[in-house]
C-alpha cells in the first residue's frame, strides 16, 4: 500500500468513526450552578461547535469525542473577573499601561476557571490601541476593557492627576468605534478634593452609553460617597473596592456602629453596583464581614489582578471566592457574583450563563474540605473549612485546563 492510498485510508476511518458522534464534549454527573438559569442540581452539559448544546440529565456520552468525568465536582459558566490589569509590557516606570506590574491574562486566568477578564483602566483612549494589539487579541482569555478617563491610562504619579488629559469626548469616542473591546470608562486614583475627574468619566460613560467604574478615593479629607452615589453616579455604574478601609476614602461600613451606612443600601437599591477589587490594600474583613453577615452581599468578586495583589493577601480569584464562602455567603451566591451578576453589570448578557446557544465557557470546580487560613493585608486572620480550587477549564468549548486529567481522552496540548 503506498503512502497516499494509506493516507487517504486514515482519513476514510477517522470520518467513519466520528459519523455517530454529536458531541464535541461531554460533561458527565456535575452539580450545575447557574444562577442565570436556575439551575442548581446534578446535570450533563452538552458541547458541540463551541456552544452550549444542552444542560439535562442523562446525555449520552458514547456521542461525544471527550467526556468531562464530573461526579463530585460543581460546573459553572466561566468565571468573569470583571477588575483586573493586564496591559503588561517592558516599561518599569509606566505601572500598569505597558508596564511591568500588569499581568498577561492566560497565565493566571484559565486555572483558576477564569474565562473572561475586564481590564480596570489600564489603558486610555490613546493607549488603548497597543493594548489590543498586545494583549486582547493574542490571548485565549476573553479580554474586554474599561477605558480610564486619563488618556494616557494607569501610568502612575502625576500622569493620573493631569485633568487635561481627561477628555470625555475623545474618550467615549474611542469605546464607541470599539464596541467589541470597550465595556466601559474608569476612574482611579485621582486625588483631587474636587468632583472634576469623577464628572468627565461620568460624561464619558453617558456619551458612549456603558457603565463607569469608580475606584474612589485619594483626597484628604475624603470626599463623600454618598454624593458620589447620588449626584456623580447613574444607575449601572460601579463602585470598586467596595470593602476598603483607608485614611483617604470613606468606607461602607461605620466603624464604630459596624453597620452598612444606611445610604449604601438605598445605592444599591437604587442600581450602583458594588464590587469586591480586592486589590493589594482595598479589603478588609472588618468591612466584609459585618455587611455580609447584615446581607449586605456584594454585586460581583473581582481581584484586582496585578503584581503587587497575586503574591499578598489576595492570590487569585478562586482564593477570594473563598473568603466569601467562609465568612456566610452561600456557593450559589458566590458563583452569581462571579457568573451572571458581572455579565450583568458590563451589558454582556451573552456571558456568565449556560444558556443553549451560548458560547461554551465552563469551569469545573471541587470545593475542598480542611482547615484553612484566610488574611486581609492588615494582618487580620480568619480560619476557614472550605476551599474552592479549579479542576478543569473550558473556553470557546475546548478544553485549556485539566489539573487532574478528568477528561478523556486527555487531548490538551501545550503551546
Amino acid at each position: 500500500m503506498n503512502r497516499k492510498v494509506f493516507l487517504v485510508f486514515i482519513i476514510i476511518f477517522q470520518a467513519t468513526l466520528s459519523w455517530g458522534q454529536v458531541y464535541s464534549i461531554v460533561i458527565k454527573d456535575g452539580h450545575v450552578i447557574d444562577p442565570k438559569n436556575n439551575f442548581d442540581a446534578v446535570m450533563d452539559v452538552a458541547i458541540a461547535d463551541g456552544k452550549i448544546v444542552g444542560v439535562a440529565k442523562n446525555i449520552d456520552a458514547s456521542k461525544a469525542t471527550q467526556v468531562v468525568h464530573a461526579k463530585g465536582l460543581f460546573v459553572t459558566p466561566g468565571l468573569i473577573d470583571i477588575h483586573t490589569h493586564n496591559f503588561e509590557g517592558t516599561h518599569a516606570d509606566q505601572y500598569l499601561m505597558d508596564g511591568t506590574a500588569a499581568l498577561r491574562p492566560d497565565g493566571f486566568t484559565l486555572r483558576n476557571g477564569v474565562t473572561t477578564v475586564a481590564d480596570a483602566g489600564s489603558s486610555g483612549w490613546k493607549t488603548f490601541p497597543l493594548f489590543k494589539q498586545n494583549i486582547i487579541d493574542k490571548s485565549i482569555t476573553r479580554v474586554l476593557a474599561f477605558l480610564n478617563i486619563v488618556g494616557e491610562g494607569m501610568r502612575g504619579g502625576s500622569w493620573e492627576q493631569n485633568t487635561t488629559d481627561m477628555d470625555s469626548k475623545l474618550t467615549a469616542n474611542v469605546a464607541k468605534a470599539n464596541k467589541k473591546d470597550v465595556i466601559g470608562i474608569k476612574l482611579a486614583h485621582f486625588e483631587g478634593h474636587d468632583w472634576i475627574a469623577a464628572d468627565r468619566a461620568a460624561e464619558a460613560g453617558r456619551l458612549a452609553n456603558i457603565p463607569v467604574m469608580v475606584d474612589f478615593g485619594g483626597a484628604k479629607p475624603p470626599l463623600s460617597i454618598e454624593e458620589l452615589f447620588s449626584k456623580h453616579l447613574r444607575k449601572g455604574d460601579i463602585f470598586t473596592h467596595c470593602f476598603a478601609q483607608l485614611g483617604t476614602r470613606e468606607s461602607i461600613v461605620d466603624s464604630a456602629t459596624k453597620k452598612v451606612k444606611p445610604f449604601v443600601i438605598e445605592a444599591q437599591k437604587d442600581g450602583i453596583f458594588f464590587d469586591v477589587g480586592y486589590g493589594g490594600i482595598s479589603f478588609r474583613f472588618s468591612q466584609a464581614i459585618p455587611a455580609i453577615q447584615s446581607g449586605f452581599y456584594p454585586n460581583s468578586i473581582s481581584t484586582d489582578l496585578h503584581t503587587g495583589s497575586m503574591n499578598a493577601a489576595m492570590k487569585d480569584l478562586l482564593n477570594v471566592m473563598s473568603k466569601f464562602l467562609n465568612i456566610g455567603m452561600d456557593l450559589p451566591a458566590v458563583i452569581k457574583a462571579t457568573t451572571w451578576n458581572p455579565a450583568q453589570e458590563i451589558q454582556r448578557p451573552e456571558l456568565g450563563n449556560l444558556s443553549v446557544g451560548t458560547e461554551a465557557d465552563i469551569a469545573i470546580f471541587n470545593l475542598r474540605d480542611g482547615n484553612f487560613g484566610f488574611f486581609d493585608y492588615a494582618g487580620d486572620k480568619i480560619k476557614g473549612n472550605k476551599k474552592l480550587e479549579c479542576e478543569l477549564t473550558i473556553r470557546a468549548g475546548k478544553i485549556v485546563y485539566d489539573l487532574n486529567g478528568i477528561s478523556e481522552p486527555v487531548v490538551l496540548k501545550g503551546n
